[in-house]
Formats: C-alpha cells, structure tokens, sequence
C-alpha cells in the first residue's frame, strides 16, 4: 500500500509544481513594429498601462497634441497605452485606447499575446476599419538608454544608507512602479486642467 502511495504524492505534487508556473505576460518592455521606441507595460491597479521608456532618437515631444499645454512635453516617459482592461469575452486580451503621439489621436485598442516574446497590438479608428502590428519583447535594454525625465509629482529620493535599506523590508515591495506613478501624475495633470475649466 505504501509503495502505491508514494509515486501518487510525488505525481501530485509535480502536477501542482507545473500548473503553479507563472504563464507569459503582456507586462514588460517591447519595441514597437517600426522600431523607433520602447514602450513598458505595466499592471496599475488592475488595468495595462504603457509608457515610453526609450526612444531611437532621442529628444521627442508630444508636438501634435491637440492639448497646448502637452505640445511641449517630451514623449519620453509618457502614457500611450490608456488603461486597458481584461476583456471579459476573450481571456488574455486587455481593451482600451492607445495614444499615438504622431497625430495626437487616441485609438480603440486591444492586446494580446501571440507568444511569449510577441505581443499583438490591434488599434482601431472606428470598428472594424482595425489593424494589428506586432511588438517584439526587449530583454536587455538598448546601450546608452536616456533616463527617463523625473516624474513631476514625486519627490526626489532621498540617499539611503545601508541600515535605511535594511529597514525597507516589506515595505519597499508597495512602492509603485515608476509607470504607475506616471500614469498616476497623468490622471492628476488632467483633472487638474478639467478642474481649471
């Protein structure tokens, strides 16, 4: 009896090992299909948001903005993908809208995987006049990088001492990622403006 038992637990715990393996995600960095930027998407609360977070020339800005207030403001660092939310009827796929800068037009837009180190980027200007282009997974960043601009609501880092950063702990992990605190400035900004109205 025990000799049964044993290749049943181990097969058990196997199967619990391999369905507990993270599968692919959308978040990351990726090169857009004509290659001239690098957009991270990140999960902020719940929904894909994606910035700029490097650029094949460097020194953009957001020009054709219908908005005079961001004619001026570097596309490095900036939103592009609007909050885009689990699409209930298709499993892995996030709708939203997408900004692109080129025009200064907001888009229909929905992502998915392809596999793990291709994303699919459908933008629609109205359905079912849509096109897809394919993204390419970045795992190492490109050389000599431009930092991204500091983000205008957010105090500068203090330096931290070795004891500060052993005080972290836990506590470090709540911090949230530098596109959320972007995206999290962009929404401030814009109520900001809509309040001024």
């Amino acid at each position: 009896m025990k000799r049964h038992f044993a290749p049943a637990a181990i097969l058990g715990l196997l199967t619990a090992t391999a369905s507990a393996v993270e599968q692919p995600s959308v978040t990351g960095d990726w090169l857009v299909k004509e290659g001239y930027a690098n957009i991270r998407i990140e999960n902020c609360n719940g929904k894909m948001w994606g910035i700029v977070v490097w650029e094949k020339t460097p020194g953009g800005v957001d020009s054709e903005n219908p908005d005079p207030a961001k004619k001026s403001r570097p596309t490095l660092g900036m939103p592009v993908l609007m909050g885009l939310a689990p699409n209930p009827k298709e499993p892995g796929k996030w709708s939203g809208e997408i900004y692109n800068s080129q025009n200064g037009k907001m888009y229909q837009a929905n992502i998915s995987l392809a596999d793990e180190n291709t994303l699919n980027l459908e933008g629609c200007l109205v359905w079912p006049l849509c096109q897809t282009q394919q993204w390419t997974r970045v795992k190492t960043p490109p050389p000599n990088a431009t930092p991204l601009p500091p983000i205008k609501g957010a105090a500068s880092p203090a330096p931290q001492t070795k004891q500060a950063a052993a005080k972290k702990g836990p506590a470090a992990a709540a911090q949230p990622s530098d596109t959320c605190q972007r995206v999290a400035e962009e929404a401030a900004a814009q109520d900001r403006a809509n309040a001024k109205k």
